[in-house]
């Protein structure tokens, strides 16, 4: 599992905002406190200088220091007796004064072990779905709303009806989504425009990110327009270059309109880049086009064509365009 840069950056910034307002808040409760009660700010003054005198005790040559240190310690305890019994007093819990952190388990540091913590994952969780949702309307796109209405039951010359074939690929994406890891499949969703590809990608990015993955949704015409500028104007610290490393190193990359793009060279040559980059380094990508595997040959290579049905799970999709059906309904 690896993490976004970008977003990471993000989930770290909201993080120490967040700390950050726990502390302010802490300090005015604890500020609104002394005010009401002075003596409680002169046994915390109290109780900060316990410990240099603690350390100096151990420190003194010449002279045994456990005495001046049980001293100390009973000092210390009476001090802090003194503030249980005021807070108490004043109908506040014993340990009130006391700055806990929001996350026991890395002390608000966002990290345990090593590892990422998982409550600043769930700041990376947030930060990636409020990037995803300014592209995909996560709010309205998901399994739970997704409808089989518009598709009709009529098979025509097909072994499926529209509603049969959707019927599968939705329990394919669905378990794509709730199953993800880096074993999965590639998907290669296929079809005229209007039958619900956008949709169903929608979904699984919402699933795949909260499931603390990494996913880069973008347009294939953007994604070749940010790997061209990072060819022939790079600049590491450029907004094109760090698009091209999420578009390499995302755990699930999901490229939307692939065939609305105009056909270069370039594109020709990046999009088998992009691919074959991705396969390579165990990536996982889900591909939306318009056009058949084939066309997809013709329009840019046979090595491409080759790589999408050799390493893609292909799911056709067809029907009439949901849009143009709810346009008529509205008439």
């Amino acid at each position: 599992m690896s993490y976004d840069g970008k977003i990471m950056r993000q989930a770290l910034a909201r993080f120490e905002e967040d700390k950050q307002r726990r502390a302010a808040e802490f300090a005015r409760r604890r500020d609104r406190l002394y005010e009401t009660e002075p003596r409680l700010k002169e046994i915390e003054q109290q109780l900060r200088a316990t410990m240099p005198k603690l350390i100096a005790s151990a420190l003194r040559r010449g002279a045994d220091p456990l005495p001046a240190v049980r001293v100390l310690q009973d000092e210390n305890l009476d001090l802090q007796r003194q503030r249980m019994q005021l807070l108490t007093g004043m109908g506040y819990p014993a340990d009130y004064l006391e700055e806990k952190p929001a996350c026991p388990l890395c002390g608000d540091t966002g990290y345990h072990d090593g590892q990422v913590c998982r409550c600043l994952r769930e700041y990376y969780k947030r930060a990636q779905l409020s990037e995803l949702s300014r592209m995909l309307d996560l709010g309205n796109q998901s399994f739970e709303t997704f409808s089989f209405d518009w598709y009709s039951d009529e098979r025509g010359e097909r072994k499926r009806s529209p509603r049969e074939n959707m019927e599968r690929v939705f329990d394919i994406c669905q378990d794509y989504a709730r199953h993800f890891s880096l074993a999965a499949d590639n998907l290669l969703l296929t079809g005229q425009p209007g039958l619900g590809k956008t949709f169903l990608s929608a979904s699984i990015a919402r699933v795949v990110s909260d499931r603390g993955f990494s996913v880069v949704y973008d347009t294939a015409e953007h994604i070749f327009s940010q790997m061209e500028e990072e060819k022939f104007r790079p600049d590491d610290s450029s907004a094109a270059c760090e698009n091209v490393r999420r578009y390499q190193n995302c755990d699930l990359l999901i490229v939307d309109d692939l065939g609305t793009e105009m056909v270069t060279s370039f594109v020709q040559s990046a999009l088998y880049q992009l691919i074959n980059g991705r396969l390579l380094a165990g990536k996982k990508t889900v591909i939306n086009t318009n056009l058949a595997p084939r066309q997809l040959g013709e329009r840019y290579s046979p090595q491409v064509q080759s790589r999408l049905e050799g390493e893609y799970r292909v799911l056709p999709f067809f029907g009439e365009d949901i849009r143009k059906l709810r346009r008529r309904q509205q008439m």
